[in-house]
């Protein structure tokens, strides 16, 4: 009787390597084409950031400076909404709401807006006392915003320099810029209207 071992046990756990190995290539292959595939559309859809609401800068009413779904506020200057934002928070002791009538807009929307003050009062001159061009306007370059609600407006006035916001206009009680150095040296004086700063006239 021979004490040699047969061929044919060692060649099948061969071949059973082999195909283990096949097997877990091919698992890895499909693995990395799932990784690296393209995102469905409906994945796309779930994770996508919606887009802003008015995205011309026109805000309904009742917008306040925490509706971040707005362009008009999502497109502020950060450290102008964050001012905005404790100032609103600290508003809201005395049950006062800073709703937003205006804040970033488009360069489009601007000259709208500019437009149709001509049109009410009658010159280009007397609408640049209300309404600037869209390349003058702090507005458009997310560096102003209008407050609503005169309570609003009269808690601001007294109380923004502490937290850098000022009222820039004396005809303009409702808008407000940051002026940083306001916290420790109060708000610089107002312009009459925006005809008597130097921005306006670049």
């Amino acid at each position: 009787m021979s004490s040699t071992v047969s061929p044919a046990p060692r060649a099948r756990r061969v071949g059973a390597v082999v195909l283990v190995l096949t097997l877990v290539t091919a698992a890895t292959a499909v693995t990395l084409a799932v990784l690296n595939a393209p995102r469905s559309a409906a994945t796309s859809e779930l994770t996508a950031t919606p887009p802003l609401l008015g995205a011309d800068g026109d805000v309904p009413d009742g917008v306040t400076v925490f509706d971040d779904e707005y362009a008009a506020v999502a497109r502020l200057d950060p450290e102008l909404l964050a001012a905005l934002r404790a100032a609103a928070s600290d508003a809201s002791a005395d049950g006062i709401t800073f709703t937003v009538n205006s804040g970033w807009r488009s360069p489009e929307y601007q000259n709208e807006l500019l437009s149709e003050a001509v049109a009410e009062y009658g010159s280009e001159a007397e609408a640049a006392r209300w309404v600037a061009t869209a390349d003058t306007s702090p507005h458009v370059q997310g560096d102003a915003v209008d407050i609503g609600g005169w309570d609003a407006a009269a808690w601001l006035s007294e109380r923004g320099a502490r937290y850098g916001l000022c009222q820039i206009y004396g005809n303009e009680s409702w808008h407000f810029e940051l002026r940083p150095a306001a916290v420790d040296s109060g708000c610089p004086e107002m312009y009459p209207d925006p005809t008597y700063d130097p921005r306006m006239r670049r």
